[in-house]
């Protein structure tokens, strides 16, 4: 079959997917307090879920991300990744990986490398528990502690992400250095990004340049770019004094949009080709239209003609200039 390949010559190898727009956190920068959720009928099923990423693996998808929300949260989640396991194992997947908040990794851990997952990203800002309460608004940062150990011990690698916020967790830079140090994890720290309507939450006053993050470990560390490039939106450092690799993830300093390989779909169906534009396509529609996925397959092809050059998210102008009116939880981490 011929591959994804998008108008700028970019092949489309990597596939996000959002299996619920529900979380047991209310991250600050991610969702709204009282949240109005979809409604169960508008979400893929589990079946239709593995559908169409079984649709996007036979067009040359070779990494699926599972997001959320809190991808754990949904209902019997587990059937989905051992379903997904048999494209692992026919070697069409090369890798089966989440971003989760860790607060299910207690249970599901040791089930999740059954079924052929190798690493996860986990979400974490603070390791100040009271600070964890504020920005989590409903998290238990003892119960994310355990996940992440039991991660570990079920042989899963572990990266954290943390979000920068000014004035939150600025003064715990070196202590999340050392930390996942410690745990031989590596970091990422992601720049803060204008996605949805928060409430009184003033994303300008919450926005970190990484490059100022960069420059403070630089005063205690020594700090050697890596050429590494995963695809995605990441540029990397190795510390060399702790051997661990950190993440800068810039999509407001720095466009990282030119090597851009993954597309977004959503838990309704919808195809974001960038999360930096409102553009996306139905695939819900061609989905329950037919048993056949032809149709499908020409929907997804459509879609990937018009995915963009690069995203609008811009700072720049002192003003959160590109902001997306839909909350970060709906399009998936």
């Amino acid at each position: 079959m011929t591959p994804l390949i998008d108008p700028f010559a970019r092949p489309v190898s990597y596939l996000r997917v959002s299996v619920t727009d529900r979380c047991d956190f209310r991250c600050v920068y991610c969702m709204a307090e009282n949240m109005t959720f979809l409604p169960k009928k508008e979400l893929l099923t589990l079946e239709e879920l593995d559908r169409l990423c079984s649709a996007f693996v036979r067009m040359g998808v070779e990494k699926l991300r599972i997001t959320g929300g809190e991808p754990l949260v949904r209902r019997g989640i587990m059937t989905f990744f051992g379903a997904m396991a048999r494209h692992l194992d026919s070697g069409a997947l090369k890798e089966l990986t989440l971003t989760t908040n860790g607060s299910q990794l207690g249970r599901f851990a040791a089930d999740l490398a059954a079924t052929g997952v190798r690493r996860i990203n986990v979400s974490l800002d603070t390791l100040d528990e009271r600070k964890f309460a504020e920005v989590t608004r409903w998290g238990r940062l003892p119960q994310v502690l355990k996940g992440i150990d039991a991660a570990q011990a079920a042989g899963l690698r572990v990266k954290i992400n943390a979000v920068a916020l000014k004035g939150f967790n600025e003064d715990e830079l070196f202590r999340l250095t050392e930390w996942c140090a410690e745990r031989d994890m590596d970091l990422t720290w992601i720049e803060v990004m204008p996605m949805g309507d928060l409430g009184n939450e003033d994303r300008l006053d919450q926005y970190w340049a990484l490059s100022d993050l960069r420059a403070r470990l630089a005063e205690r560390y020594t700090v050697t770019d890596i050429p590494e490039r995963t695809g995605g939106p990441a540029r990397y450092v190795r510390l060399e004094e702790t051997g661990q690799k950190i993440g800068f993830i810039t999509p407001l300093s720095h466009n990282f949009c030119e090597s851009c390989n993954r597309v977004r779909l959503t838990c309704t169906g919808e195809l974001f080709m960038c999360l930096g534009q409102e553009d996306n396509a139905d695939l819900r529609r061609p989905l329950r239209a037919s048993e056949s996925d032809a149709g499908l397959e020409d929907a997804i092809r459509e879609a990937i003609s018009r995915k963009p050059k690069g995203h609008d998210f811009d700072y720049s102008r002192q003003r959160a200039d590109g902001q997306m009116s839909r909350h970060m939880s709906h399009t998936g981490g």
